[in-house]
This record gives structure tokens, C-alpha cells and sequence, in this order.
């Protein structure tokens, strides 16, 4: 099993030595050495019982209610059901609509799987890859197997300096999300480039649920690369979300971004 990067919780051994340097089951001194054989080796015995074996990995914790994201679908790519991350998502505040979290064990490390966002305008087809950000995209999958995406609208609209549309938050305010966070999958080579979809958050490791869709280049976000990328647009898709964006926005944030004035609304995310 490969550790991710997001795994920070230690699986706790049964057994315990009393110093960390020192290996369970060893004999360290000998104090008779005239007694017999026999007992020695009984003694030996019962300390290595006494011990108990260590398990070589925690068995995975059962989800109920989390749907499976190794389950077969047209067109993802296959993936190794022996292969998978372990991560770790941290409850946090109150869910924006009631979901289970996905599961934290098992998660594919490679392959693709697709989703199409109909949107006020159009289909948008988000191709996720679970071999750059693995945690996110286990994330996703889940959340939209919920149906957490599903009639909620894109809150935020960024059309100058960079370009995109911030969606995500089922309250529509932008402070929501689904009750937990999870840690940043990022290297410090990402770049923002025409049809990313991104990982919103509000600093390092406070990821949630609400991704943006990058609509034209913005690599000026380049500088700060703490944005998890964990999928992409194809070209059509990009023309669906520029067409929305190309109604603009109505300022009503501090920073010149502002709510959009098409609707874009997601009206379900469906797995291909």
C-alpha cells in the first residue's frame, strides 16, 4: 500500500515495548545461567505470547452509506484493486448538505474517470486523474455520488486578472462545505492553465468541496501553486463555461470578483 501524502493518523500496534529503540520479544539479559535449559526456553515462550503479533496493516475501517469509487464505469480507466492511498479527511464545521465521508482507505492511484456537469448552458465534461491528486478525486467522486453537486449554482466569477468560475457550495455563499478538509495534493509545479479544474480552499490543507473552472489562462496563480489540480476540460467544455462567463458578474466582492449574472446553475453530475 503507497502512504499518501494527505495520511496522518499512525496505525497503533497492539503491542507495546516499553522504549521505542527496543524490539518486542527480546531477552535482554540472562541472569542464571546455570538453570535449566527447559526453563529458559518456557520463559522465552511465554514473554514472545505475552507480546502478541504485530499486524503488518490496519485492517480498513467499513463505510456505510459511502459508495464504492472502484466501481466499473465505461469509461474510466481500470484500476488495481491491490493498489491505493491511505487519506485522511478531518471533520470540520457543519456539512452544507448531509453527506457520509469517502472512504479513507483503498483509494485508486491511477486511471481517469469522467463526469459531466449539466450546466445552465450546457454539458462541461471534467475529466478527473486520480494519479495527480488521488485524495481529491476520491473526494469527488464521492460527493457526487451523493448527489451533493446536484442543483446548486457556481457562486463566484473571477473575469480579469484570472478567469475562473467557482462552484461547489450547495449554500451558494461560499462558505460552505461538506463537513470536513482534507490536505493539499500539490508539488509546486502546478499551472493554471486553459480548462484546469482546481481545488478551492482558504489556505493550505482547508480543502473541502468547492473546485474552480479555469475558463481561460490564468497562470498568474502560478505564484501561490496551492491550488490542487485534479482534473481537466476538454475544449467544448471550456466554451460552455466561457459562454456563462461572458455574461459577467456583479462586483459584489472586495477582491473585483463578484456572484455571476447567468444563473450557472449545476443541475446534476453524472458519472461516463
Amino acid at each position: 500500500m503507497r502512504v499518501s501524502r494527505t495520511m496522518i493518523t499512525p496505525y497503533a500496534t497492539a503491542c507495546r515495548c516499553p522504549e521505542p529503540s527496543l524490539r518486542c520479544g527480546t531477552v535482554h539479559k540472562v541472569l542464571h545461567v546455570h538453570r535449566a535449559t527447559a526453563i529458559l526456553i518456557i520463559g522465552v515462550a511465554v514473554l514472545l505470547t505475552s507480546c502478541g503479533q504485530i499486524p503488518v496493516s490496519p485492517p480498513a475501517p467499513s463505510s456505510p452509506g459511502t459508495p464504492s469509487v472502484e466501481s466499473s464505469a465505461p469509461n474510466a480507466t481500470p484500476v488495481a484493486a491491490a493498489e491505493g492511498d491511505v487519506c485522511e479527511y478531518s471533520l470540520s464545521g457543519t456539512a452544507a448538505r448531509p453527506v457520509e465521508p469517502p472512504p479513507s482507505t483503498g483509494v485508486p492511484t491511477s486511471g481517469t474517470i469522467s463526469y459531466l456537469l449539466s450546466m445552465t448552458n450546457g454539458a462541461v465534461t471534467i475529466t478527473l486523474d486520480r494519479a495527480m491528486a488521488p485524495c481529491t478525486v476520491n473526494s469527488f467522486v464521492s460527493l457526487a455520488e451523493q448527489g451533493y453537486f446536484d442543483d446548486t449554482k457556481c457562486h463566484r466569477l473571477a473575469d480579469s486578472g484570472i478567469f475562473i468560475l467557482q462552484c461547489g457550495d450547495p449554500s451558494g455563499t461560499g462558505k460552505g462545505g461538506p463537513g470536513y478538509e482534507f490536505a493539499n495534493e500539490t508539488d509546486g509545479t502546478e499551472t493554471y492553465t486553459e480548462g484546469v479544474v482546481a481545488m478551492a480552499n482558504g489556505g493550505p490543507g482547508s480543502n473541502g468541496s468547492q473546485f474552480f473552472l479555469v475558463w481561460a489562462d490564468s497562470s498568474s496563480l502560478d505564484k501561490k501553486r496551492h491550488f490542487t489540480i485534479f482534473g481537466h476540460m476538454d475544449k467544448a467544455s471550456r466554451d460552455v463555461v466561457a459562454s456563462m462567463a461572458e455574461e459577467g458578474q456583479d462586483g459584489s466582492n472586495r477582491d473585483g470578483t463578484g456572484r455571476p449574472n447567468n444563473p450557472c446553475e449545476i443541475s446534476s453530475v453524472t458519472r461516463l
